[in-house]
């Protein structure tokens, strides 16, 4: 199994460079990159105007044509009209200056050493600012997974035993609506009804925690922090607990249906000595090792939704307004991290298989 892994973890490094190098050639190709937007902040708020007339009513030395030029043709959207040498300094700032190839090695070479660069409109390092937002996605991550999971896994149990019968059935159509509604419709939906609509003002509309919250006693801060935190991770469940609870109910079926359950039967064991004592622990072998895959697909994806509509502050909101801002070094430092996250957790996955079940052997697989 060393080996295996030792494989899997050799391969991390080529699957990275290949999803680096997709995603920097699909954002070279956009419009509307961190010098477009800086060029339309400047026009926006009339700066450039702004020095122009400062220069000019002051009397100085200064160069007006470095921000202005009436002649100027451009590449970037929105420049006519400023000066080629600012254009340039805009380029330098933000890395433009140098052609794509050396960026993308120059990035790479960072990235090795962890170093994510810093953010072009935050003045800050990418690496501070992905630790300062981890907590809110954390606590997001892991609590829907521990809800997901101590929802899925009962009902998942109680649906097979009671197979074809009503409760069945009403809990599957109850499963398949809540899989079928889409995460941010709910998110929305909770927020019209609980948070201030035209219903209930009983949840807050954004944050995790109120203002104030270091100042409060201990029980208080955790009242608090559960206030916020329940219709994000209400949203968050209903959308993530449908697959695990039918993968629960086919994998009690499936052991249900076995010899070794007849052979129970047949020598007088209690069902629930059969249930818990036999077709519980080997059924529970799939599902207790896709948790570190299940963490990972909650954590990456969902999270973001939920953050962007509940306005939470962490990982997710902070890509949403990267890509809005073109803010290049969180984006491709964000999907750094997602992937080498990512993969793993696919590596820890297929661990954890082998420890639950020995009889899983991934080397003799690969042989195969």
């Amino acid at each position: 199994m060393a080996k295996y892994a030792l494989k899997r973890l050799l391969f991390i490094i080529p699957t990275l460079l290949g999803i680096l190098m997709l995603n920097f050639l699909l954002v070279q190709a956009l419009p509307g990159g961190p010098v477009e937007q800086m060029i339309a902040r400047i026009q926006g708020e009339g700066g450039t105007q702004d020095r122009l007339s400062g220069a000019v009513s002051s009397g100085t030395d200064m160069d007006v044509q470095y921000f202005y030029n009436a002649s100027t043709t451009t590449k970037y959207a929105g420049a006519q009209g400023l000066s080629p040498k600012f254009i340039a300094e805009l380029e330098k700032q933000f890395g433009f200056d140098k052609p794509p190839l050396e960026r993308f090695i120059l990035m790479v070479k960072n990235y090795l050493s962890f170093d994510l660069g810093k953010s072009y409109f935050r003045d800050q390092d990418v690496v501070s600012l992905l630790i300062s937002k981890l907590p809110v996605s954390l606590s997001l991550g892991l609590w829907s997974t521990l809800l997901i999971y101590f929802i899925s896994i009962p009902l998942g149990v109680a649906k097979a035993v009671r197979d074809g019968t009503r409760f069945d059935v009403v809990t599957s159509v109850a499963i398949i609506v809540g899989y079928a509604l889409p995460g941010f419709l709910v998110g929305l939906l909770l927020l019209i009804i609980f948070s201030g609509g035209s219903f209930f003002d009983w949840f807050p509309l954004r944050g995790i925690v109120s203002d104030g919250w270091s100042d409060m006693s201990w029980h208080k801060k955790i009242t608090d922090y559960i206030w916020h935190m329940t219709l994000p991770l209400i949203t968050m469940v209903i959308g993530g607990f449908a697959s695990l609870t039918l993968l629960t109910k086919n994998s009690f079926l499936e052991e249900i249906n076995k010899q070794y359950v007849l052979t129970a039967k047949a020598k007088g064991l209690t069902s629930y000595r059969i249930l818990y004592g036999h077709i519980f622990r080997n059924a529970m072998l799939i599902v207790v090792a896709g948790v570190p895959t299940a963490l990972v697909h909650i954590l990456f994806t969902s999270a973001l939704l939920t953050e962007v509509i509940f306005s939470l502050d962490g990982l997710g909101y902070l890509g949403f307004e990267a890509a809005l801002n073109r803010d290049y070094p969180i984006m491709f430092g964000l999907l750094y991290v997602f992937s080498l996250t990512a993969l793993l957790m696919n590596i820890l996955g297929d661990l954890t298989y082998s420890w639950v079940d020995p009889r899983i052997d991934f080397e003799k697989r690969e042989v195969s």
